[in-house]
């Protein structure tokens, strides 16, 4: 029997989505700009797609870029309006516990001579919503987001924020929306949000899909030349199965989602319960405010990867950070934001649940943790 508890690394993609996907693949191979039945049959079904996901998402079909996932839609969304927009300002602001495909942007921003303000969190991982306020200047062109933060589960402001910025039309809000999809609501229109990105696999879709949300008048400076794809933002031709894999996906997660987040509430509980009866460990995710598919704990004093390939000899699936940045050595950059220790911030073990898990499988894992604790303490005594 496998555990899977790493569902923000990845999800397993559903058997629908994977048939979808092959047939696509097989029967509809045609390259959409073709001018030839099978080309136009690819276009058509990509077509659908993107009307499909505008539906879900409740916004335009012209207003969705089919992208290649999470890391290429906050580059796109972060880059490509500091380039559109930096006759007007050069100032951005984030936030200190963005993921790494944001966090490293805007790094790479600041060495083309960008100012950025990263944003502090308190003990919880949230940043104040009047902190995002004083740092707007008017060089500001970009406020970036990550709405659930993927170590910890945390959920910002979002909507607050939005509102904020409708005081301020000048500058535009990105959002990172690829851990909450299908799990956390985000009310696009409603948020004022401008820009906004989701990853397929997260949702049970196929690696190397995801889109990009583009208000209708934003504008955007391509990273990729050499067509006029997805708006004249994304040169190339289109993964047309990936997307409708995507779209599938979506719709079968929103439609078990009522009974999905009803079992991820009871699984987070039994297993919050679980880790706050064993003295050794100590709880990151905060108890408010935070999405309840994911959690974040240490083990001070250990090796957070001595416990995973533990589990992985049983089955067991979980992981430390973010799966781009878990083979790095130093200390989860979020938790020290948090303010938590490096000793804490460096034994750090992520949870991460989907719909399919059970509440068998959080007393198994909750029992062999034990186990590996007791194990562990037996060795240092």
């Amino acid at each position: 029997m496998m555990i899977y508890l790493d569902n923000s690394a990845t999800t397993q993609p559903h058997p629908e989505v994977l048939e979808t996907y092959m047939k696509v693949s097989s029967q509809y191979f045609g390259n959409p700009s073709s001018l030839h039945t099978l080309g136009m049959e690819s276009e058509a079904l990509l077509t659908k797609a993107r009307q499909m996901m505008a539906e879900y998402l409740e916004v335009k079909p012209k207003e969705v870029i089919f992208t290649s996932g999470g890391t290429e839609g906050n580059n796109l969304a972060i880059k490509g309006t500091a380039v559109a927009r930096r006759n007007r300002g050069k100032h951005l602001i984030t936030t200190e516990v963005e993921h790494a495909s944001a966090y490293e942007t805007f790094k790479e921003l600041e060495s083309l001579g960008y100012q950025v303000t990263y944003l502090p969190v308190d003990q919880n991982g949230e940043i104040s919503v009047s902190d995002l306020e004083n740092a707007i200047v008017p060089d500001t062109i970009l406020v970036s987001i990550i709405h659930v933060n993927n170590e910890t589960g945390v959920i910002q402001p979002i909507e607050e924020v939005g509102e904020v910025l409708r005081r301020y039309p000048h500058v535009r809000f990105h959002v990172d929306h690829v851990q909450g999809a299908t799990k956390v609501p985000l009310p696009i229109k409603k948020a004022n949000i401008d820009l906004c990105t989701l990853s397929a696999h997260k949702f049970h879709g196929m690696k190397g899909t995801g889109l990009l949300y583009v208000k209708e008048g934003v504008r955007l400076f391509p990273l990729l030349h050499g067509g006029v794809q997805e708006q004249k933002l994304r040169a190339g031709t289109e993964n047309v199965a990936g997307a409708v894999a995507m779209a599938k996906a979506y719709r079968i997660e929103m439609e078990q989602s009522k009974q999905g987040k009803a079992c991820l509430t009871r699984l987070h509980s039994q297993l919050v319960h679980g880790l706050e009866k064993m003295e050794d460990v100590e709880i990151n995710s905060p108890k408010t405010d935070a999405a309840y598919h994911i959690v974040n704990f240490s083990i001070p004093n250990t090796k957070p990867e001595v416990i995973i390939q533990s589990f992985a000899a049983k089955n067991i699936y979980v992981s430390t950070k973010s799966a781009c940045s878990s083979k790095l050595a130093e200390p989860s950059r979020v938790l020290l934001a948090m303010g938590l220790n490096e000793e804490r911030a460096s034994s750090a073990i992520r949870i991460s649940l989907s719909f399919q898990n059970t509440e068998e499988e959080i007393d198994i894992f909750l029992k062999e943790l034990k186990q590996l604790i007791l194990g562990v303490t037996r060795i240092k005594g």
